[in-house]
């Protein structure tokens, strides 16, 4: 376990020098856009790292990531409407999310805004509902605008937290990065029981 954490450790270290780099910027717009249809790691990961080495671009940072993430749901919605039999179909399987997109599927066009927003603004898997949206028809311009709302309240939020405690929250990291990583990997095995079960 000790091990474990020191790798992680320096992972955490490695991304949080690389973050500060000119190019960072672009890697993460890539991230956030791929995230949202096909990619599974989220932009999180890297938009937090960034945010304590550049503080005072927070805005910037939650802006580009916002809105990359959006394009990206656009791309999935547009795999959901077009390519659903061939793409769109593959993805859900391939994340084993038959069940959930089934879930949705009733009173999609109902609650689709509602959905879209919970989504965008939790760990739910947001390439389910962008896939999804498409497939189910849903409005795009309400797509578009649940998704600004919920991934920019999502991405703001993050970075805001880190702008109004700069270094206290680097500090906390450090101090408790073991048990920050130990309460993220629980909650990423419950995300996984959640999918597969």
């Amino acid at each position: 376990m000790k091990k474990y954490n020191m790798i992680l450790k320096k992972l955490y270290n490695t991304i949080l020098k690389l973050s500060a780099k000119p190019k960072a910027e672009k890697f993460l717009a890539l991230v956030a856009f791929a995230e949202s249809s096909f990619f599974p790691i989220p932009p999180d990961l890297l938009l937090l790292p960034m945010a304590l080495s550049r503080p005072l671009k927070w805005i910037r940072l939650a802006l580009i990531t916002t809105i990359f993430s959006v394009l990206g749901g656009v791309l999935g919605y547009l795999i959901g409407v077009f390519l659903w039999e061939t793409i769109g179909q593959y993805i859900i399987e391939f994340y084993h999310l038959e069940e959930k997109f089934l879930t949705f599927k009733d009173n999609y066009n109902t609650n689709g805004a509602i959905i879209v927003f919970i989504a965008g603004f939790t760990p739910i898997p947001y390439k389910l509902i962008t896939i999804a949206s498409g497939g189910m028809n849903l409005d795009i311009i309400i797509f578009i605008i649940a998704s600004l709302l919920s991934r920019g309240a999502r991405f703001f939020l993050l970075t805001g937290i880190i702008r109004i405690f700069g270094n206290t929250a680097k500090q906390f990291i450090d101090k408790y990065f073991s048990i920050i990583t130990f309460t993220i990997g629980f909650i990423f095995i419950l995300l996984l029981l959640w999918v597969y079960f």
